[in-house]
């Protein structure tokens, strides 16, 4: 990251306070599937899905949020290398996302009485949120990286790109924020009304994600954020 003062001085401020509470977000899941529900485990169908909220919020929440302020972040690199580094943190969410999905499907599939797939309106977003990020994968990769694409081209389908992978986010973060409050109501039933400490925990998550989405969209929509001009024109394919 730059260390230039004034708008890239107080990006980094908040780039930090952004670190720190992704990590956290991770910490806490992790923290809730190894202290109420079971740890983890490979071959146990009913703890093999504890894989999927975990490998998830890595993926969809912690990873896709530095993927989209990557180009903010390091605003010295040249935008080649962004471009580069921006499609090797989406090949690596759509790994992990593979790996969560597989453990849902896994664990519904072998539980015994066994789960029907996909009748929630989490599972139903959580669909939305995959096609959308890879309908952003794929056209990102030919409209970005493919040599042959015209500069026009990319100059028009730059701000969509843009948009939709905003929005793609603020429905990963909405998935998820259902995904959790799902589980914890599924698991702790009529005890959830009496302020179990699981429960509490799972509220807490929820505003986590919920503050992490506002200060994410914050970083990338704030005008004095974004990335400087003179790097901007750049040629990038010779």
């Amino acid at each position: 990251m730059s260390s230039d003062t004034g708008p890239t001085s107080l990006y980094t401020k908040f780039y930090i306070i952004f670190q720190i509470v992704g990590l956290t977000l991770i910490y806490c899941v992790y923290y809730w599937i190894v202290q109420y529900r079971g740890g983890f485990s490979f071959t146990e169908p009913k703890i093999i899905f504890n894989w999927h909220p975990l490998l998830m919020t890595i993926a969809f929440i912690y990873l896709l949020a530095n993927s989209i302020l990557h180009y903010r972040s390091f605003q010295n690199n040249t935008k080649r290398k962004l471009k580069n580094q921006h499609a090797l943190i989406h090949g690596c969410i759509l790994i992990l996302i593979l790996i969560a999905a597989f453990a849902a499907f896994v664990s519904h599939q072998y539980a015994k009485p066994q789960i029907p797939h996909l009748y929630s309106l989490h599972s139903w977003l959580g669909v939305m949120t995959v096609v959308l990020f890879l309908s952003q994968l794929i056209s990102g990769f030919w409209c970005f990286l493919y040599p042959g694409v015209a500069a026009r081209h990319r100059e028009t389908l730059a701000p969509y790109h843009v948009f939709f992978g905003i929005s793609n986010f603020v429905l990963a973060v909405a998935t998820a924020i259902l995904g959790f409050s799902e589980k914890i109501i599924f698991v702790l039933d009529k005890q959830y009304k009496l302020f179990p400490a699981e429960g509490v925990l799972g509220n807490v998550l929820g505003i986590l994600f919920a503050f992490y989405c506002i200060l994410v969209v914050y970083m990338i929509t704030k005008p004095e954020f974004k990335r400087r001009p003179k790097l901007e024109y750049e040629t990038l394919l010779k």
